[in-house]
């Protein structure tokens, strides 16, 4: 099985604003960190080469916009978030996007050679919000509450 995550988030302002310039910037970069990283598997991608994948927009709302990733196994995920040069940047989201206020995140397990679809991954996080975590949709705890300790 391989691990399959959708992360979104609302951008604070347009992607050609100054506000958000630094993230824009660099998320071509990140993600290209992502992809050579061990255990990565699949990106979902935006329609033309530089647009930092924030094509990916969700519904009519440009700034919603959304990750979608599978990998090997949560140590290789972990691994990105956690320990590269990601994880600067997600220290400092607040500068670029909006707070939320209820679950953005959801990982799943899927078969190998399966690709996630946004509506899928979306109708997931929509089942995570509503029933809480199981097997069917979670996030961080309840997946390393389940793994092998290692």
């Amino acid at each position: 099985m391989h691990l399959a995550e959708l992360n979104i988030g609302r951008l604070l302002a347009p992607t050609d604003d100054l506000r958000v310039k630094e993230f824009m910037d660099n998320l071509d970069r990140i993600n290209g960190l992502g992809k050579r990283m061990p255990g990565f598997v699949w990106m979902s991608e935006g329609a033309t080469e530089g647009s930092g994948k924030t094509e990916n927009a969700i519904g009519d709302d440009p700034q919603l916009v959304f990750n979608l990733t599978v990998w090997e196994d949560l140590p290789s995920l972990e691994a990105f978030v956690y320990k590269t040069i990601h994880a600067k940047f997600m220290d400092r989201k607040a500068e670029w996007f909006e707070v939320l206020g209820e679950q953005h995140f959801v990982m799943r397990w899927i078969e190998e050679g399966q690709l996630p679809t946004r509506e899928d991954a979306l109708a997931r996080l929509d089942d995570l919000r509503e029933n809480g975590p199981s097997a069917r949709a979670f996030g961080w705890d309840w997946i390393r509450a389940k793994s092998p300790k290692t």
